[in-house]
């Protein structure tokens, strides 16, 4: 199964996930399009329906587990897991470094699914796949519902996003919105110093 971008962006103006004005980015990027993938997934009709398309792509590939950077990845990873009736256990932030809590534990060998809801720069995909390796256990395979790179983020394996959207993001200094006056808001869940 897969949405086109017309469906996928009927489901986020549904839901009223999808915002226009002036963002900060949990990657401290700057766009005027921001989704707040939190919004769509208070529906499960529309968790099952775009996580499906994840799990349908790794449900022949060799998984043990998935994880999640939490906590923007915790619904798609828990999600993903149970269609694949995998663990799912997901890294947290602590002392701003991404780490596994609450007991959690990767084994060496395991094979491992990173899952995440949106993807600018990839970086917590990034530190949840160091985390992985430090465990020198394996990758499968990365998923996510929304690519805001447009493909253009590489994680050196297999991934795979529901939809790619060129959604256009800024440096601060490069930022045109900035010039323009309007006011930045920072949505998302991660604390970043908006001055």
């Amino acid at each position: 199964m897969s949405l086109s971008e017309n469906e996928f962006l009927e489901i986020f103006e549904k839901t009223g996930a999808l915002f226009n004005g002036h963002f900060l980015l949990a990657s401290g990027r700057h766009s005027d399009v921001y989704f707040q993938c939190a919004k769509v997934l208070q529906y499960p009709e529309y968790i099952e329906e775009l996580c499906s398309i994840i799990a349908d792509e790794y449900c022949d590939k060799k998984i043990d587990t998935v994880i999640a950077p939490a906590i923007g990845g915790l619904v798609v990873g828990q999600e993903v897991a149970r269609q694949l009736h995998k663990r799912f256990i997901f890294a947290e932030r602590e002392d701003k470094k991404l780490t596994l809590r609450r007991g959690f534990s990767i084994s060496e060998g395991e094979k491992v699914l990173v899952c995440e809801d949106v993807v600018t720069t990839g970086g917590s995909v990034f530190e949840v796949m160091d985390i992985v390796k430090d465990n020198n256990a394996e990758v499968s395979g990365v998923g996510f519902i929304v690519d805001r790179s447009n493909g253009k983020v590489d994680f050196g394996c297999t991934q795979l996003s529901t939809v790619k959207l060129d959604v256009k993001s800024y440096l601060q200094e490069e930022c045109p919105i900035c010039v323009q006056g309007i006011e930045l808001i920072k949505p998302g869940s991660r604390k970043i110093k908006t001055d």
